[in-house]
């Protein structure tokens, strides 16, 4: 009998913690398979990243289209992300994460990485070189080069055809290449993870447990309500029905820790299992994976309010706004790779005077925290691709009644 992709996920998931926990640091030996399959997934992300969102925005047919289809999306990934940050600032209140931990293990504490400002964040989105962003793989810039590409073929039209046909063949392409890097998500799970359990066990977790409980029960939270009521009441899905469909792009987010490296697998599974069509999932996905981060801005609002407890420093009412402003639209600039989050910590904490210090207390379990985020991150993208299919379903239904 023929086991499925998700039993074999979760079998390699479970067996990676049991050996992980057995064999401890020996389980470093299957760390190339875990490095294997993350080399592959960055193989196949920048040029799947252009070709398909290059199809799809060229593939709307019209500026009206595709103002109507990016609006609702980016819409819909603010929405979330505000909902996102109010329930990790209410957990973080709730639960006291900061609160009774020994700020003298800081140990060494981490250099802070230059922000530049909100303002550098969306400026920086514009490629000054275009080649230069596809070879170091800025994912915003490739992002906002290839969606003018795009509007481009679907401005000039006709005459565009031969681009047009050229970036849907490249794009059919590296879809099959992705389906058969996805024959080796299990062993990638398993080498991945294996080796992160073997090295810190939960010895790393009992200092700041209650810092990833915190984490872990505000993503689970944000996951089952604010997603299941948005996929039941606008995506017309039952939400079992939903989190299945997309539980084994969930499960490769929660192992690699990428947005991005699990883009492959949740266009697949979007389209595979949610009803989305290639027109929608091109465009929604690979937008969602660069800048829809709402396990990111979640995390950033409970890390600074733990910083603020750990300190014994008292926020104002000016400062929460701001952490709710900043983990918003830092989320954005947040690369979908793993600890991106770590470092737009920085900015959080500066822009509402937090000791920057309190980043090497974090940095000791961002890796378990990272996990649940990265989960939420991808869900969110793929909810957002099943609404914003739902209501282009219904309006073209509108459209043949009239």
């Amino acid at each position: 009998m023929r086991i499925g992709l998700l039993p074999q996920i979760l079998i390699a998931f479970i067996s990676a913690i049991i050996f992980g926990i057995i064999f401890g640091q020996n389980m470093e030996v299957v760390q190339p398979l875990g490095d294997l399959f993350l080399r592959l997934i960055k193989f196949v992300i920048i040029p799947l990243i252009v070709s398909s969102l290059i199809v799809g925005v060229a593939s709307t047919g019209n500026m009206e289209t595709l103002g109507r289809i990016g609006g609702k999306t980016i819409f819909y990934y603010v929405a979330t992300t505000l909902l996102a940050v109010t329930i990790g600032l209410i957990s973080a209140f709730l639960f006291s994460p900061g609160k009774g931990v020994d700020i003298s293990s800081t140990g060494e504490i981490p250099e802070a990485t230059e922000t530049g400002g909100v303002i550098n964040v969306f400026l920086n989105i514009i490629p000054t070189n275009p080649i230069e962003s596809l070879s170091s793989g800025n994912i915003l810039q490739i992002i906002f080069f290839a969606i003018f590409i795009g509007v481009g073929i679907t401005m000039v039209g006709e005459k565009a055809q031969p681009v047009y046909r050229f970036f849907e063949g490249l794009a059919e392409i590296m879809y099959k290449i992705t389906w058969i890097i996805m024959k080796l998500i299990p062993f990638g799970v398993f080498g991945l993870l294996a080796p992160i359990i073997g090295q810190y066990g939960l010895s790393v977790l009992m200092p700041l447990i209650k810092l990833v409980a915190v984490v872990a029960f505000a993503c689970i939270v944000h996951t089952l309500v604010t997603y299941s009521f948005a996929v039941k009441s606008f995506g017309s899905m039952n939400p079992l029905k939903f989190f299945k469909g997309i539980a084994p792009a969930t499960l490769v987010a929660f192992s690699t820790q990428s947005s991005s490296g699990t883009l492959p697998v949740t266009i697949k599974c979007t389209e595979d299992n949610l009803g989305v069509s290639q027109r929608v999932s091109s465009f929604v996905l690979p937008l969602g994976a660069t800048i829809n981060m709402d396990g990111t801005s979640l995390y950033l609002s409970i890390a600074a309010l733990f910083t603020a407890q750990a300190y014994g420093i008292e926020l104002s009412f000016i400062q929460i706004l701001t952490i709710v402003l900043i983990a918003t639209l830092g989320s954005i600039g947040a690369a979908g790779v793993p600890g991106a989050g770590l470092v737009m910590l920085t900015l959080v904490l500066s822009a509402v005077n937090l000791p920057l210090e309190a980043i090497a207390l974090i940095a000791g379990v961002d890796r378990f925290m990272d996990m649940f985020r990265t989960a939420v991150n991808i869900t969110g993208d793929a909810s957002a691709a099943r609404v914003v299919q739902q209501s282009e379903n219904k309006r073209n239904e509108a459209s043949l009644e009239i």
